[in-house]
């Protein structure tokens, strides 16, 4: 279906990715993971035509259906949503008439290879126009609810973004290619969506950060390396692919601490040769040789000549170690920016309460709260993820309780002496011209100390002196999380606090988390980051929350 030799590309002098090859069977779906910037969205663009390499083929059938969905979808702004379907699924009466003027063509020109593939497309669509194939793609979207005449310009972004999704599967694709599918869609869309791509027979080419998306849907993991610029397969999905990751790493470190003991050890032998070859030339020093003593004279050559010997030993062995850290033997020390073990330290519950809240109703309509006649407690170092349908109002609970919105009804009573630390969506709040260092400098006494404690929220190098404005979406949130724990938060309300990270930023938010003690509210939809933070599940929908364990969720 796709084959792709030796691919290679770079922009201003810089490599994105080279010589890479890889192939996609039909049936086949195959997860794209790497770092941001590593070349994934750059890759797809190549497949899809959009974008040239710089050297390699993309060798692909000349009739192959292949849909692509970008990041960035702008519908016409005149078109309404049912125009946009209509243009894309198509009225099955007109395309039975435009049916039969294109075969009355083919019938006349049976060698047009382009009349043959509208042919095609036209049976396509109708079929699903027949079977409500376009009804059950926006029902599974979220899209069905929305007026068919409202303009495009007047859609969500999510709504923009999951049209943009309907309409790649409408046009009944042999081939995907899928940057970011996961985005904007909460889990009930999520679980639509996994069950379409597992019982569809294209292929697909999915770049997600959904680790739970990649689970359920892949057999293969493409892994990109921006370090190395190359690509490497690995079997099975992305839980799979981690676990080979980890053996993998394992084994490196494994290699490297037995590389150590052996460059230990040969430089403890030369050493003891050298100090060997000293003593044997001080002893042959030491003797004292008077006149016409030719034995002695003898005995003391025979010394010295010993000791050249060993010296020249430890010069060979010298020789050796240098040429054996040289060489491609030589085993580097594995890099420590993947690190795939997670564990959250599980804080024990207490019975302090943190958040009480009683006949709760939450919105901006009096009229029509969003949320209503709730009664919740949160209590001390409890991790509470909240999920459900986009718009349930999980955003505007998390506002509340924050006191950025006053309630419709009811009240939020604080536990004493607690503290409410917010992280919105947008990451606001950071001066983009400050440094960590200067972002944390203000709640600690030294510079040491203030480096010592991002280094807990995985900040090394040279990062805490970058302005926050330089830093990655990873690395900001990060911040913002450091910064909430400086300021003695007790409790943190988390607003998507991974949306837009890949999975290296997820793994590393994770990672940090894990270092704070407190409670933890927070709004997300990753069911991975939910099954190893959480211990209690918030489903958010219908006006109401339903309370539930780690396993299952509830059933949307």
């Amino acid at each position: 279906m796709l084959t792709v030799s030796h691919l290679t590309k770079s922009y201003d002098f810089q490599s994105i990715f080279e010589d890479i090859s890889f192939s996609l069977n039909p049936g086949e779906r195959a997860g794209l993971v790497g770092a941001n910037g590593c070349g994934k969205t750059t890759l797809l663009r190549i497949l899809a035509g959009l974008e040239t390499a710089d050297a390699g083929n993309v060798n692909r059938a000349t009739d192959l259906r292949l849909g692509y969905l970008p990041q960035g979808f702008e519908p016409d702004p005149q078109a309404t949503l049912g125009e946009i379907i209509g243009a894309r699924a198509g009225d099955a009466a007109a395309l039975e008439s435009e049916l039969s003027l294109v075969a009355e063509s083919l019938a006349a020109h049976h060698a047009d290879p382009a009349l043959q593939a509208r042919y095609d497309d036209l049976l396509l669509r109708i079929q699903a126009a027949e079977t409500g194939r376009a009804a059950a793609i926006l029902a599974g979207l979220g899209l069905a609810g929305v007026d068919p005449s409202l303009p495009a310009r007047l859609l969500s972004g999510g709504q923009q973004t999951r049209l943009s999704l309907a309409l790649v599967l409408l046009s009944d694709p042999q081939l995907l290619l899928l940057d970011e599918p996961t985005n904007h869609l909460d889990i009930a869309m999520l679980e639509w969506l996994e069950d379409w791509l597992n019982t569809c027979p294209c292929g697909a080419l999915i770049v997600s950060h959904d680790r739970t998306f990649l689970d359920h849907t892949v057999t293969r993991i493409l892994e990109m390396d921006m370090q190395t610029h190359s690509l490497r397969e690995y079997a099975g999905n992305y839980s799979d692919y981690v676990e080979q990751r980890q053996a993998e790493l394992d084994r490196k470190w494994s290699a490297y601490r037995d590389q150590q003991e052996e460059i230990k050890r040969m430089k403890a032998d030369i050493a003891r040769v050298k100090q060997q070859a000293v003593y044997t030339e001080r002893q042959a020093s030491s003797i004292r040789i008077g006149g016409g003593d030719f034995k002695i004279k003898g005995y003391k050559s025979y010394q010295q000549g010993i000791a050249k010997k060993v010296a020249k030993k430890a010069k060979s062995r010298e020789r050796k170690l240098a040429h054996y850290l040289e060489s491609d033997e030589r085993v580097e020390k594995p890099a420590s920016s993947w690190s795939l073990k997670l564990s959250f330290a599980q804080p024990a519950h207490h019975s302090h309460s943190v958040i009480h809240a009683e006949k709760l109703s939450v919105g901006y309509l009096p009229e029509r709260p969003l949320l209503r006649d709730l009664s919740l407690d949160v209590l001390a170092g409890q991790r509470i993820a909240i999920t459900g349908p986009n718009g349930a109002g999980k955003t505007t609970l998390l506002r509340t309780f924050a006191g950025q919105l006053p309630p419709l009804g009811g009240e939020v009573r604080l536990g004493a002496s607690q503290k409410l630390g917010y992280l919105a969506q947008d990451q606001s709040g950071l001066d983009q011209a400050r440094t960590a260092v200067e972002t944390l400098e203000a709640y600690f006494l030294t510079h040491t100390e203030v480096r010592s404690f991002l280094a807990k929220f995985l900040f090394t190098g040279d990062e805490p002196l970058k302005p926050a404005g330089l830093l990655s979406y990873g690395q900001r949130t990060r911040l913002l999380l450091a910064r909430l724990v400086a300021e003695g938060s007790t409790c943190l309300l988390l607003d998507e606090p991974i949306n837009h990270l890949d999975i290296p930023s997820r793994t590393q938010f994770e990672q940090a988390l894990g270092f704070f003690e407190g409670a933890v509210l927070a709004v997300v939809h990753d069911r991975y980051f939910i099954e190893r933070f959480a211990q209690v599940v918030w489903w958010v929908e219908d006006g109401e929350i339903r309370l539930a364990g780690l396993s299952p969720l509830p059933s949307p």
